[in-house]
C-alpha cells in the first residue's frame, strides 16, 4: 500500500486517523477504493463508532484528483468519516474554486472538509497524533507497519485455513464408524501448511506485538494504544489458542493414526509370516520327507534342508522383528488395543514354534538317519574285510601265527558284534523319530512315506544280521580250522620232541649204559635198569607214533601235506630201530655178564675140601669162553640197519669193563691150576 496508511494517531475524539498520500502519477481510484476498504476493515467497530479523521495529502497532487479522492469517500466511508482535512500545497489551487465547490457538497458529502496548509493541521489534530511529515512527533514506519501487517495477514489467512482443514480432519475422525472414521482421515489427513510453521509464526508475531506495546519503538516513543486494536493482537492470541486445541486434536489423530497404519503394518506382516510359513514354508517340509539310502543320500537331503532353513530363518528375523514391535505396543498400554495385539502375537508365536520345531525335528530325523547310515557302511567294511580275512586260505608259519591270526578273527568278529549292536540302536532311535512323524505329519498322511523309510531301515539291519550271520559261520569254521591246524603244529612239534627224546635216550644208552658190573647181582641190578630204560623209550616211541598218526588224519580233515611224514616218521622209526639194536645188544651183553659172573663166583666160592665138585673140568673151560666171547663183544661196535656203527662208551670205558672180567677170569685160571694139583699129586704118591 504505498500511498495510504493508518499512522495509528488519533484526532480530538479519539478517532483514528488515515492519511492518503496522494502524489503526481495518476491515482488509480478502483485501487483507493479497493486500499480504503481493506483500512476500514481493520478497526474494530468501537473504534469505528469513533469515526475517521482523514488527511488528504495534496501538496504533490492535482486538485481534480484532491476532489475525485474526497467524493470518493462519500462512497467508500461516508458513515465513519467526519472531517476531512485536505492539505494544499503552497502554491494553491484556485481558492474560489475549491472553496466553493467543498461548501457547495458539504451536505450532500455528510461530512466537513477542510482546505489546510501542512504548518497549520495541528490546529484540528494533536502534534503527538501527527507524524514528522505535517509537523509532527508521532513515530511511524509504513514499511514496518507494512511487513507486520503482511505477516499478521499472511498468518490470519493460514491460520483460518490450518483451522479449518485440522477441524475437518478432527471431526472427521470422531464420526461413527471406523470405516467412515478411516475414509475421512485418509481424505484430508494432511493439512496444506505445516501446524508447526503457522504456530512458530503466530508466536513470533504475538511476541513481537507484545514486546512494542510493553516496550516501546525503537524510537523511545510508546507505542499507540491502539495497535491492539490495529494490528488485532488478541485476535492473533484467539487464532494461537484455536490452533494449538485443533493441533492438540490433530496430533491425537495422527498419534491414533499412526498406531493404526502400525498396526496394520504388522498386521499385514504377520499375515505375511504366517501365510508364507503355513503355505510355501510348510510344502517344502511336505516335499522333504525322505532319509536317504546312503550317507551321500542323507548329506544331500542335509544341505537342502539348510537351504529350507535358511529361508525360513529370514521369516524368523521378520518374527522375531514384530515380536518386539508387539511387546513395545503393549507395553504403551492402550487397552482398545491389547486384545489384537495378543491375538496376533498368539498366532504369530504358535505357527513361527510350530514350524522351528518342524525343522528342527527334521533336522534331527536327517541327522540320525546320517548316523545309521554312517554306522551301516562302517559295519558293512568290517564285514567286507572279516569276509576277505575268511576268504583267504590260511598258510601260517607256526602255531604262534595262527593264534595270532586266530585272535584278529575273534577281535573283529567282537567289533562287527558291537558294530552290530550300534547299528541296532541307532536304527531303533531313527524309528522311534520317524514313528513320531505323525503327530506333526506336515499335514499330510505320511503313512507310505514312512513305510519306505521303516522297510529300507529294517532292511539294512536285516542284511547286516544276515551278513554277520554269515560270517560267524565261516569263523566258526575257519576257528576249528585253525584250532585243528594248531594242534596240527602241536602234534608235529611233540613229535619232533619224541624223536629227539629218543635220540637223548639213545645217547644216553650209547655213552652211558656202559657197565658191566662187578658180580652177578649188580649186573643182574643194571639189567633190570635197561629194561625199565626200554620201557621209558618205548612209551616215547609210541608216544611219537600216535603224535603222527593223528597229524596224519588231521592233514586229512585239513586236506593238507602233512609235513611228518616225509621227515618226523623217519627219523622217529631210524632213531627207533638204531635204538632197538643197540638195546638188544646192551641186553645181551649183561645176560653174557651175568652168566659170566654166576659161573665164575660159583666157582671161586667152592671149597678145596670138596673137590668133587669140580670133577668136570667142562665148567672152566665153559667160563672161559663165556669170559672170552664178552671181552670180544666190548670189542665190536653196534651196526645200524643202515650199516652205520656206534661203540658204547669212551675206548678207556670198554677197557676198564675188559680189565674187569680179565681180573676174574685169572682167578677163575688160578683156581683151576689149584685143582689141578691134588690132581697130580695123587697117582705120583
Amino acid at each position: 500500500l504505498p500511498f495510504l496508511s493508518e499512522t495509528g494517531g488519533k484526532d480530538r475524539r479519539s478517532g483514528l486517523i488515515l492519511t492518503i498520500p496522494l502524489c503526481l502519477e495518476q491515482t488509480s481510484m478502483d485501487e483507493l477504493s479497493v486500499t480504503l476498504d481493506y483500512l476500514l476493515s481493520i478497526p474494530s467497530e468501537k473504534c469505528k463508532a469513533r469515526g475517521f479523521t482523514v488527511i488528504v495529502d495534496g501538496r504533490k497532487s492535482q486538485w481534480n484528483v484532491v476532489k475525485t479522492v474526497v467524493l470518493m469517500l462519500q462512497n467508500v466511508v461516508p458513515a465513519e468519516v467526519s472531517l476531512v482535512c485536505v492539505v494544499k500545497p503552497d502554491e494553491f489551487w484556485d481558492k474560489k474554486v475549491t472553496h466553493f465547490c467543498f461548501w457547495k457538497e458539504k451536505d450532500r458529502l455528510g461530512f466537513e472538509v477542510i482546505l489546510v496548509s501542512a504548518n497549520k493541521l495541528t490546529r484540528y489534530i494533536e502534534p503527538c497524533q501527527l507524524t514528522e511529515d505535517f509537523g509532527g512527533t508521532l513515530t511511524y514506519d509504513h514499511m514496518d507497519w507494512l511487513n507486520k501487517r503482511l505477516v499478521f495477514e499472511k498468518f490470519t489467512k493460514e491460520s483460518t485455513s490450518l483451522l479449518d482443514e485440522l477441524a475437518l480432519i478432527n471431526n472427521g475422525s470422531d464420526k461413527g464408524t471406523q470405516q467412515e472414521r478411516e475414509r475421512s482421515i485418509d481424505l484430508n489427513f494432511l493439512p496444506s501448511v505445516d501446524p508447526e510453521t503457522v504456530l512458530q509464526t503466530g508466536h513470533e508475531l504475538l511476541s513481537e506485538l507484545q514486546q512494542r506495546r510493553f516496550n516501546g519503538s525503537d524510537g523511545g516513543v510508546s507505542w499507540s494504544p491502539m495497535d491492539d486494536e490495529l494490528l488485532a493482537q488478541p485476535q492473533v492470541m484467539k487464532l494461537l489458542d484455536s490452533l494449538r486445541e485443533q493441533y492438540t486434536r490433530y496430533q491425537e489423530v495422527c498419534r491414533q493414526r499412526s498406531k493404526r497404519t502400525q498396526l496394520e503394518e504388522i498386521q499385514q506382516k504377520v499375515m505375511q509370516v504366517v501365510n508364507w510359513l503355513e503355505g510355501p514354508g510348510s510344502e517344502q517340509l511336505r516335499t522333504q520327507w525322505g532319509i536317504g539310502d546312503s550317507i551321500r543320500a542323507s548329506q544331500a537331503l542335509q544341505q537342502k534342508h539348510e537351504e529350507i532353513e535358511s529361508q525360513h530363518s529370514e521369516w524368523f528375523a521378520v518374527y522375531v522383528e514384530l515380536n518386539q514391535q508387539i511387546a513395545a505396543l503393549l507395553n504403551a498400554g492402550d487397552e482398545e488395543d491389547l486384545v489384537e495385539l495378543k491375538a496376533l502375537q498368539q498366532q504369530l508365536s504358535d505357527v513361527c514354534y510350530r514350524q522351528a520345531s518342524q525343522l528342527e525335528f527334521r533336522q534331527n530325523l536327517l541327522q540320525a538317519a546320517l548316523e545309521f547310515h554312517s554306522v551301516a557302511q562302517d559295519l558293512s567294511q568290517q564285514l567286507d574285510g572279516l569276509l576277505g580275512m575268511l576268504c583267504v586260505d590260511v598258510a601260517p608259519a607256526d602255531g604262534a601265527s595262527i593264534q595270532q591270526t586266530l585272535k584278529l578273527l575273534e577281535e573283529k568278529l567282537k567289533s562287527v558284534d558291537l558294530g552290530l549292536q550300534g547299528l541296532r540302536e541307532k536304527g531303533q532311535s531313527l524309528l522311534d523319530q520317524i514313528s513320531n512323524q505323525a503327530s506333526w505329519a506336515y499335514g499330510k498322511d505320511v503313512t507310505i512315506e514312512n513305510k519306505e523309510n521303516v522297510d529300507h531301515i529294517q532292511g539294512v539291519m536285516e542284511d547286516m544280521q544276515l551278513r554277520k550271520q554269515r560270517c560267524e559261520d565261516m569263523v566258526d569254521v575257519r576257528r576249528l580250522k585253525m584250532l585243528q591246524m594248531v594242534q596240527l603244529f602241536k602234534c608235529e612239534e611233540d613229535a619232533a620232541q619224541a624223536v629227539e627224546w629218543l635220540s637223548e635216550l639213545l645217547d644216553a644208552l650209547l655213552k652211558t649204559h656202559i657197565r658191566l658190573g662187578d658180580d652177578a647181582q649188580e649186573t643182574k641190578v643194571l639189567l633190570e635198569k635197561h629194561r625199565k630204560f626200554v620201557d621209558v623209550a618205548q612209551s616215547t616211541y609210541d608216544y611219537g607214533r600216535q603224535l603222527l598218526q593223528a597229524t596224519v588224519v588231521l592233514c586229512q580233515s585239513l586236506r593238507c601235506t602233512s609235513r611228518s611224514s616225509g621227515d618226523t616218521l623217519p627219523r622217529l622209526n631210524r632213531v627207533w630201530k638204531q635204538f632197538t639194536v643197540t638195546s638188544e645188544e646192551r641186553v645181551h651183553r649183561l645176560e653174557t655178564a651175568v652168566a659170566f659172573h654166576s659161573t665164575a663166583e660159583k666157582i671161586l666160592q667152592e671149597c678145596p675140601e670138596q673137590p668133587e665138585a669140580f670133577t668136570e673140568m667142562e665148567q672152566f673151560d665153559e667160563i672161559e669162553a663165556v669170559g672170552k666171547s664178552l671181552l670180544d663183544r666190548l670189542t665190536v661196535p653196534v651196526v645200524y640197519p643202515d650199516g652205520s656203527e656206534q661203540y658204547f662208551g669212551s675206548p678207556s670205558d670198554m677197557a676198564s669193563a675188559a680189565e674187569h672180567i680179565r681180573e676174574k677170569m685169572k682167578l677163575v685160571s688160578l683156581k683151576k691150576q689149584q685143582l689141578r694139583q691134588p690132581e697130580a699129586t695123587t697117582p705120583e704118591s
